[in-house]
Order: C-alpha cells, then structure tokens, then sequence
C-alpha cells in the first residue's frame, strides 16, 4: 500500500479487511479463557486457532472465515441449511469435518462450544 493511501486510510479511520472478523474472533477466544486445555498460537496450519488439548476446534482462515471442526454429518446439515459451507483448505478438496461461515458472528461462540465439545471427547 502506497504512503498516501497509508495516509488517507489512517485519516478516514477506516479498518484493515477482515478487522471486524479479528475482534469476533477474539470474542470467541474469550469466551474459552477460564479453560485451561485451551489455547492458540503454534505455527502453520491454524497458528491463530483455539486448541483443546493440542487439537483445533475453531480457527479463522486466511481468508478471514470462522471455522469450526465438528461431525462430518452436523457440517453436511448446517451446509444443507446454508449455515456455512465445507471448508477448503485452498486445495480444491471439501474437508468433511469443517464448516466454513462467512460472516454469522451472533453464532461464532456458540458453534465453538459445540466444536470444543466434540474435538475434546476425540
């Protein structure tokens, strides 16, 4: 990005893409800070994801998705309903255990519960 778009950008207050999807994330982040078998960080694949004992359950994507793990059959249900989508890791292959949203935020937390339930009894 160019100086002065640096510039007019800082003026008019505006916002990196993907700015609001980074505070709902942190939201969820939140939500788990009292579980001490969570954490985020690592590198690679899901470096800024949350983890149950060492294992992603909810991860923004580079593409600024909020994605959830959860059972193959609960992510064919909430595609089905047009919740979210399959998830692809930019490899042109659906991941079966992976929902992939777009925007929902109101439901971030409440998917991430569901996806910490079922990757910590994994």
């Amino acid at each position: 990005m160019s100086a002065k778009k640096k510039a007019t950008r800082a003026r008019s207050g505006s916002r990196q893409p993907g700015a609001g999807r980074s505070e709902s994330f942190a939201r969820v982040a939140q939500a788990f800070a009292h579980d001490r078998r969570v954490t985020s960080g690592g590198r690679g694949f899901g470096s800024g994801a949350l983890k149950v004992d060492g294992r992603i359950f909810a991860m923004l994507s580079s593409a600024g998705q909020f994605v959830v793990k959860l059972p193959a059959a609960r992510v064919d249900e909430l595609a089905r309903t047009g919740m979210g989508r399959h998830f692809d890791a930019g490899r042109g292959k659906k991941m079966k255990e992976w929902l992939a949203l777009d925007g929902r935020e109101q439901s971030w937390i409440a998917l991430a519960v569901e996806a910490h339930g079922f990757v910590a009894a994994l």
